[in-house]
């Protein structure tokens, strides 16, 4: 009989070796990307509708109810760092996905009470109307909701954290087949992400604003319950990664501390006398192992050896925080060499904020109409670039990555970061692009004296789908950068690293959507007496401030960054790949 081939490092949900056509594969990774594809559909209309909400029930003015969103959306990025730690070091990913899935179904249950009773909630008033006094969201009322949302940004992020990493752990790396079969994962995960948010985009969101919003909540609370049962119910089935014990962000620590506290010493010349643990030793068969490069050198002096004993020259006593391996050293460097392509890729989520805010405001001055009887909610308008992205994905994964792969050598087609550098001058253009737009539709309010006419119940003559343009072409560059980043923090963390490794991109947007509210804040001190309007995003009067400058001082931004991207990704160098990849992808290419 022959004997089955195990996966290294994995488990089935008994503790047992996980065995390969038996446990993982593309037939588990099904299950995860439907999980994903539910939990978009459930939270996807939040990230482009809540403005609507706070403004429009709440009653915040609509920067502080942008700011509001950006916050929630921050908050919630931010913390998948705490669920990856917690994922990777105690619970395991599996746990995290299902404990997460928990809380987000209980902050939408919570949302759902709260707007289907009138005493949870202000009493109803028209925003936009001057003569109104509309009574903001406060007290009781306030906890409520601010309970309810951040539910949701702690289970939004423990699913964010362990979900994608989960999937990837599907796959054996060192398999060549099933190293293509996980570049297709990522490509896929954006694409239910698409599919999920293409429902949220039109059925929730048009049941939000038509239906009532305790009817759109309770919808997203029932998907988020159908993703929990389908991801559960292939727990016999998946490949679980085993539990480190250990915080692999410590070792990460101990390398920068050991490496202070000897700096006053001197490297060998040869830097096979730096400190490593014995390959051939019966405890270290399954230690990850990486060789010395010579980038970053500083953080080579965390493995100088001072004390000695023997002809092997090997500590009695090594004290982690001032000893480390090279591998521990060298994966130091790789987390270090990835912080400017990292802080390269915040300024995108800024831009993207703004896509799910401002712009959601300029669709509900402008005219929804499609039919004679149907209007298309503005919160639905990302339904363009989603369908495009539809269709483009499916046809990026079959057709130009083998296609490219033949030309490259490189499983992925191209580089990750040639894919983000794609993305980001992208996002610049989208900028440019939306500042021309709203040129156009305020150019429409003035000749037509609708500057001070009423959102949605006195529309301007502009169809809402010139918004479409700044849209569609951010959606291009959320197909290069965002699925790029994620496969490129991936493929390059160590080994322990691998949940927290997802969170870089999260974190990424956690801060752009931080350095939004932070932002809109500076300009409006910093315009305040420069406009009429009391500041560049003052009000509730969008036809009245100066979106137009601001979409153009984030293209410049933009543009700026873009050009700082190129010089640190030329100098970044590829990790030692495994050897199902090419030896191209080693060089200091971008």
């Amino acid at each position: 009989m022959e004997k089955p081939e195990l996966v290294e490092g994995k488990v089935d949900w008994k503790g047992r070796a996980a065995v390969k056509y038996k446990h993982g594969g593309a037939r588990t990774a099904l299950l995860i990307l439907t999980t994903f594809g539910f939990e978009s559909m459930a939270t996807l209309a939040l990230a482009v509708n809540l403005v609507t909400y706070f403004n429009g029930v709440m009653h915040l003015e609509l920067a502080d109810a942008a700011n509001q969103l950006t916050n929630f959306m921050g908050t919630s990025y931010i913390l998948s760092i705490l669920a990856a730690v917690l994922a990777d070091t105690y619970i395991g990913r599996f746990k995290t996905v299902l404990i997460a899935g928990c809380f987000e179904f209980v902050g939408f249950a919570v949302l759902t009470i709260q707007a289907h009773y009138p005493r949870l909630k202000p009493p109803p008033c028209i925003i936009f109307d001057k003569a109104s006094r509309c009574e903001k969201i406060g007290g009781g009322n306030a906890a409520v909701l601010y309970v309810a949302l951040y539910l949701l940004a702690v289970g939004s992020a423990g699913i964010k954290a362990a979900l994608p990493s989960h999937g990837a752990d599907q796959f054996d790396e060192k398999d060549p087949k099933e190293a293509r079969q996980m570049s297709s994962f990522f490509n896929c995960l954006l694409l239910a992400v698409c599919v999920g948010g293409a429902v949220s985009l039109t059925l929730i969101v048009w049941i939000q604003d038509n239906r009532g919003w305790d009817w759109g909540f309770l919808i997203s609370a029932i998907a988020i319950l159908l993703a929990v049962i389908i991801f559960a119910a292939g727990l016999p089935m998946y490949r679980i990664q085993i539990i480190q014990g250990t915080s692999a962000i410590i070792s990460i620590i101990q390398v920068f501390v050991a490496a202070i506290r000897n700096r006053n010493l001197q490297l060998p010349q040869d830097h096979t006398e730096l400190y490593e643990i014995d390959k051939d030793k019966e405890a270290a068969v399954k230690a990850e192992f990486l060789p010395h490069r010579d980038v970053s050198r500083f953080l080579d002096k965390a493995a100088i050896q001072q004390t000695s004993t023997g002809q092997y020259g090997r500590p009695e006593a090594a004290n982690p925080w001032k000893l480390c391996r090279v591998t521990q050293v060298e994966n130091a460097k790789i987390l270090l060499g990835m912080v400017p392509i990292f802080c390269c890729t915040i300024i995108m989520t800024l831009c993207l904020a703004q896509l799910q805010t401002f712009s959601i405001q300029q669709g509900l001055t402008m005219n929804t109409r499609i039919t004679k009887s149907f209007h298309i909610p503005p919160a639905s308008l990302p339904i363009i670039p989603i369908v495009f992205m539809i269709i483009i994905i499916p046809f990026y994964d079959q057709i130009f990555v083998p296609f490219a792969r033949k030309i490259t050598g490189i499983p992925t087609g191209i580089t990750h970061l040639q894919r983000v550098g794609v993305g980001l001058i992208l996002s610049s253009i989208s900028m440019a692009v939306a500042a021309i737009l709203e040129v156009k539709r305020k150019g429409v309010a003035r000749d037509h004296n609708k500057l001070d006419a009423i959102p949605v119940a006195q529309p301007l003559p502009i169809s809402t789908f010139w918004l479409s343009f700044q849209y569609f072409i951010f959606g291009i560059a959320d197909l290069f950068t965002y699925v790029g980043l994620l496969e490129f923090f991936y493929s390059e963390a160590p080994k322990g690293l691998k949940s927290i490794s997802s969170c870089f991109l999260w974190s990424s947007m956690a801060l752009g959507y931080f350095f939004s509210t932070i932002l809109v804040k500076i300009v409006n001190v910093a315009t305040k007496n420069v406009t009429r309007s009391g500041g560049w995003l003052a009000g509730n009067n969008i036809n009245r401030n100066h979106l137009n400058l601001f979409y153009w001082l984030l293209s410049t931004l933009s543009l700026i960054n873009f050009f700082i991207y190129l010089f640190v990704a030329k100098r970044y160098k590829y990790r030692p790949q495994n050897p199902v990849e090419d030896s191209n992808e080693n060089s200091a290419k971008a």
